[in-house]
């Protein structure tokens, strides 16, 4: 699967776990990259829909992590 908005840049290093941690980076991303309300709304269901797994694999599917 291709990366959804490649162009995003999320850091998940040092957030030790936190699935709402990393939620709200790839937010704060989304946001600052001018991404609209209701995609960030869509991003956020899909990644919190389930476990902690679903979590960052929902965040490299839309984001590019490091």
């Amino acid at each position: 699967m291709t990366t959804k908005y490649p162009h995003i840049k999320v850091k998940l290093i040092g957030e030790d776990g936190n699935a709402v941690a990393i939620v709200m980076r790839c937010r704060q991303a989304g946001r600052r990259a001018g991404l609209s309300e209701g995609e960030l709304t869509r991003f956020l269901d899909e990644a919190l829909s389930s476990d902690y797994n679903n979590v960052i694999t929902t965040a490299r599917d839309w984001f590019r992590c490091y």
